[in-house]
């Protein structure tokens, strides 16, 4: 386990506590001073105290707490000063820092820089900075500079025991300089501060601030893992000593375009931010290590970011994790096995598939420090899986872009995920005579050339319910490729009045009703996009339907045309409320499908799974309802507990988090499912014996 710095002074006996709860107190002993120990302004000051001893070289005895600013209002004081390298009696300030909680807006960080240089000013330092968290920024002001100048005489860090700015902060495989693993909340704080700054109090929309997101965690993964790096050089993504805004957003555009050449498919819009913003994104950022922070850290904060970002007006795009797992668990992918989404949303199914794969890496090869060839053997069993088995099809270019964000934190197989409609055709239409005919556009082929009709093992999916497709909103013969157009009623549109009587009869009954249909719901669609994409025979699926179509009778002809092509196996109701705090209260099941073969005719006897899940991990406004079991716990340290509901239960592993100091509470470091529990396990034993679950 790594010392912090501070765990360095205490143990050194430069810094103690005293004291329990509120009244424990943190004592600086070489500065005769002490502080409330449960403010969090405290903890982030007592933290970068210790890194300029112990990372910096500064003598503790030149550290002083609480100055007070002449000519500034009497209570006005400097967090803390560090004086010149001989001056016993303190009485020349070399460098002077505010230390702000981790979570301030960059208004508040703007602020604190005024703060911060008008206390320099006063005390007649050479250097001053911010601290706020992981977001730091420190200025210097010597002949060269005035004393209003913010941006030239930017530092990229604390001089090293009185010597000169570093060019740059951050260098590769150099110890004390290189990037480091950060905890979840470090990474959430990060996370959270780079939205804020992006959404930019409104001007910007959420999903394109997100976006914008996407690409500057792109262009930061990207450069982590450039292989052309060498030991001991700096990374592109930070900013450099005395570097505008201006020429650092110049270099983070070059790397963009650089890696959009490379994978011209992964991003096709240009970085559209200005350079103040975007150079504060970097900076919030640029001490974290994407690459070596823990997958599970890094999947936690980035699900929980996402989950909150789509409530609410993109609830319609979420499919809510529990379902995912569920559905994942009973198809149970495996790594030889191809598998789409083809309404990918933000990847929730696809990474949720790759986690299924990991887990039988974990087990089939255990992984230890000392043994690089297993670690090897690991990586390659899942990462080849997501690089050539994983597909992703998502028509919104935004939601595109957060899926292959989301796939690229979770080391890669980003670019199987295309943006484009899954409707589409496979290919460019022909004349009757063989010749291309429409305009020339890209279309599912040319997007991925794997993109190819009976090739996928599974499919897992949540399709849009209730958009209606149009043919005049769509090319010549759109419409015409789905033979599902033939069996439906015109009253299933929802657009359109019932003309015929005989036609709703006809429907009922399961009858061919050949009409020129005009539009059809995209659910619909889908369900025969899905059957063209499995394989015959042998392709699965889990999709998530409205109850609309297994249910209403002017859907039966839909039905017939299911059961003509598909293996019902198993059917999963789900509460009225399972989409509603995403904002979709559609009442729907998850309907799990097997491709027939052509010819192939399935026994009136063969048994169908039908479940109803109540309990779903979470009710309507989105509270989690699991039944709680705590398996073991260390208090204030570490916890597992067992998070029981209908679908499956979950082991959850807790450690001790104190990072705010007002309410220390347990943070998720990381959870799984417990294989053979409940409905997953329903569904496992079905398989094996389905006689014993009919009476």
């Amino acid at each position: 386990m790594t010392v912090t710095y501070l765990q360095q002074a205490f143990g050194d006996g430069l810094a103690e506590l005293s004291g329990e709860g509120k009244t424990e107190r943190i004592h600086y002993i070489a500065a005769a001073h002490s502080e409330r120990w449960s403010d969090p302004e405290e903890k982030i000051r007592a933290a970068f105290w210790a890194e300029l001893i112990y990372k910096y070289g500064y003598l503790p005895e030149r550290i002083a707490f609480e100055v007070t600013v002449p000519r500034r209002i009497p209570s006005d004081k400097a967090d803390l000063v560090i004086y010149g390298e001989h001056d016993e009696e303190r009485k020349s300030p070399w460098l002077v820092i505010e230390c702000k909680r981790a979570d301030i807006s960059d208004a508040e960080f703007a602020q604190a820089i005024e703060q911060a240089c008008g206390n320099r000013a006063s005390l007649g330092a050479n250097y001053c900075g911010v601290v706020a968290g992981m977001t730091r920024r420190f200025l210097r002001f010597d002949n060269k500079f005035p004393p209003g100048e913010r941006e030239r005489n930017l530092m990229t860090d604390v001089p090293r025991r009185y010597g000169h700015p570093p060019e740059w902060r951050f260098y590769k495989n150099l110890p004390g300089q290189d990037l480091s693993a950060v905890p979840r909340e470090e990474l959430r704080a990060a996370i959270r501060k780079c939205h804020q700054t992006l959404w930019e109090g409104g001007r910007r929309s959420p999903i394109a601030a997100f976006g914008e997101f996407c690409k500057i965690v792109f262009v930061k993964h990207r450069d982590e893992k450039n292989p052309d790096r060498e030991d001991g050089k700096p990374y592109a993504f930070q900013r450099g000593d005395g570097e505008t805004s201006e020429r650092l957003a110049a270099r983070i555009h070059r790397l963009y375009k650089d890696e959009q050449e490379l994978e011209p498919d992964v991003f096709t819009d240009k970085i559209n931010l200005d350079p103040p913003v975007l150079a504060q994104c970097v900076e919030h950022l640029e001490s974290i290590s994407l690459d070596r922070t823990e997958l599970d850290t890094k999947g936690v904060a980035f699900e929980e970011f996402m989950g909150g970002f789509f409530k609410g007006d993109f609830g319609q795009y979420f499919t809510p994790r529990e379902i995912i797992a569920f559905a994942v668990e009973v198809l149970n992918p495996e790594r030889g096995q191809r598998g789409l989404d083809p309404a990918g949303g933000s990847g929730g199914f696809l990474l949720y598939s790759l986690d299924h794969v990991r887990r039988a890496a974990d087990r089939r090869f255990p992984r230890r420090d000392s043994d690089a060839r297993q670690s090897r053997d690991h990586f390659i069993y899942w990462h080849d899986f997501a690089e050539r088995n994983l597909f992703g099809i998502e028509i919104n270019e935004e939601l595109a872009r957060v899926a292959k964000m989301n796939m690229i934190i979770h080391d890669d197989g980003h670019t199987n995920i295309v943006g484009h409609d899954a409707l589409d055709f496979f290919e460019r239409p022909k004349d009757a005579d063989g010749k291309p005919r429409g305009e020339n556009r890209p279309y599912l082929y040319d997007c991925n050339d794997k993109l190819r009709a009976g090739k996928f093992d599974l499919i897992l999916t949540n399709p849009p319910f209730g958009s209606v497709v149009k043919r005049t909103e769509k090319s010549e013969g759109y419409l015409e490729q789905f033979d599902l157009r033939n069996y439906i009623g015109k009253s299933t549109t929802g657009t359109e009045p019932d003309e015929s009587a005989k036609g709703e009869n006809d429907a009922k009954r399961g009858t061919k009703v050949v009409k020129d249909r005009t539009s059809i719901k995209t659910e619909i669609l889908f369900l025969e996009r899905v059957h063209s994409f499995l394989k015959p025979g042998t392709g699965r699926v889990a999709i998530v339907l409205p109850d609309g179509i297994l249910t209403n009778s002017s859907l039966q002809g839909v039905r017939d045309w299911l059961l003509e092509h598909f293996q019902l196996l198993a059917v999963v109701s789900l509460p009225q409320f399972a989409f509603a705090h995403y904002d979709a209260g559609v009442k729907a099941s998850v309907v799990f499908l097997r491709r027939l073969k052509n010819g192939e005719i399935v026994p009136d006897d063969a048994p169908i799974f039908m479940a109803l899940a109540e309990n779903i991990g979470y009710d309507a406004t989105g509270r989690k309802t699991f039944k709680v079991t705590v398996e073991c716990e260390t208090p204030e340290k570490e916890k597992v507990e067992i998070q029981s509901c209908d679908l499956f239960d979950y082991r959850v592993y807790y450690e001790w988090s104190t990072a705010n100091p007002k309410k220390p509470q347990w943070s998720e470091r990381h959870r799984e499912i417990i294989p053979d529990t409940g409905l997953v396990a329903q569904w496992q034993a079905f398989q094996k014996d389905p006689d014993r679950f009919f009476v």
